[in-house]
């Protein structure tokens, strides 16, 4: 009988230490307290396979927005290094955003990082025809740089769609809003979508940099008729790669 070997086995890898087992993805949160409806990155509802959480307390969405998130590397390498020593294989974050940190995240880490869902870009655009282009849903046009796209490899010269400041999605967060509307958060997003595609016809697939927006990514993809990507997609690929499904007959460990 054949004899079926982990991978740590056949490289003559030592196994890892991991006090905890059964989930591959470790999930960096920041310091929010307005409700995650299922589909948002921090709600463990959201996902299809377990993962951890670890909440980087006192640095909060505006923090690595409007702020300088270099500063908040400290409090983001003690999470990787507390995600991994639970045994993690892989590391996402929750805010687009830390794009801006993405090198310095990478070069901490042992074990991949998806900082943001923005580093889906380049892969989008070689799906679509020569002449569409993709739009990026994002939180805040003010703050957002071309450092942000180049440091995950994304051209910087892409339709971008902001969700309105006063809208409820913008201001629930804002206001740490502890019950949300689904349906009026809906709307907000529908709304900036409307107008991206209004404004740029050859937009031919969105990418949504706010983490918040998944639980209306299907909705979008339905009323508009354009491929949808953000932060679950991402971390939906992340964990393919990292236990790729079983086609063998034998259970594989």
């Amino acid at each position: 009988m054949r004899t079926l070997m982990t991978v740590e086995q056949s490289t003559n890898r030592p196994p890892r230490r991991r006090p905890v087992h059964g989930a591959t993805i470790g999930i960096i949160v920041l310091d929010t307290g307005f409700e995650r409806l299922p589909g948002d990155v921090a709600n463990a509802m959201t996902w299809r396979f377990p993962v951890h959480y670890h909440v980087v307390t006192g640095v909060r969405p505006q923090d690595v927005i409007e702020g300088n998130p270099e500063k908040a590397l400290p409090a983001f390498y003690d999470a990787i290094d507390r995600l991994t020593e639970l045994g993690v294989d892989g590391i996402a974050t929750s805010c687009g955003f830390l794009a801006m940190v993405h090198p310095q995240l990478r070069a901490y880490s042992s074990v991949p990082v998806a900082s943001s869902s923005l580093m889906q870009i380049p892969l989008v655009l070689q799906t679509l025809p020569v002449d569409r282009t993709v739009g990026v849903i994002i939180s805040d046009r003010k703050s957002i740089t071309d450092q942000h796209f180049l440091n995950v490899g994304a051209p910087v010269d892409l339709p971008l769609g902001e969700l309105a400041f006063d809208g409820p999605i913008r201001a629930n967060m804002r206001n740490n809003a502890a019950r949300v509307s689904y349906a009026a958060q809906e709307r907000d997003a529908f709304q900036t979508v409307e107008r991206m595609l209004a404004e740029t016809p050859s937009i031919g697939a969105l990418v949504s940099e706010c983490a918040n927006l998944p639980p209306y990514s299907r909705a979008i993809q339905r009323t508009f008729g354009v491929p949808v990507y953000d932060v679950v997609s991402l971390v939906e690929w992340l964990h393919a790669g990292l236990r790729p499904r079983n086609f063998h007959s034998e259970p594989l460990p």
